[in-house]
């Protein structure tokens, strides 16, 4: 029979660094979880991605068991790495402070692919391209 699951909780942590400081050792505490139980697996798991945030989705048993699922990096990450940015504009839309090909967001769509609502690669690219946009950086054909 499978196990009663009471709630899921999602976070966005680095990989490689997980630690029982906020926001995991809160959000995992008040469901009575072992913190360094988690912490140790995802470390594990992801020292080969060390510092890339990377959100995952903790579902919390009954038993006080768990398990994770990691999903990879956020679209914002992605663009702000391949357009080599800190941040993102504050003013998007007004001021670009970078730009991307349409080749490196067919890419990043093509990673995110199992994340997102779609199915169709067309679909991803326009989201991608459309987080680009709101983030004040312009997707152009070639650099």
């Amino acid at each position: 029979m499978a196990k009663e699951i009471i709630t899921q909780i999602k976070l966005q942590v680095p990989g490689g660094q997980a630690n029982p400081a906020p926001p995991i050792g809160p959000a995992l505490g008040q469901h009575g979880l072992n913190i360094m139980e988690f912490c140790k697996q995802f470390n594990e798991k992801t020292k080969d991605k060390q510092g890339v945030i990377l959100p995952v989705v903790i579902t919390v048993y009954k038993d006080k068991s768990f398990t994770f699922i990691m999903k990879e990096p956020p679209v914002a990450v992605a663009l702000k790495k391949a357009a080599g940015l800190a941040k993102a504009s504050p003013e998007p839309g007004r001021n670009f402070i970078g730009q991307v090909t349409h080749e490196e967001v067919a890419e990043i769509a093509r990673q995110k692919m199992r994340d997102l609502n779609t199915t169709k690669l067309e679909s991803a690219v326009r989201m991608v391209a459309g987080s680009a946009r709101s983030m004040g950086i312009k997707v152009v054909d070639k650099k």
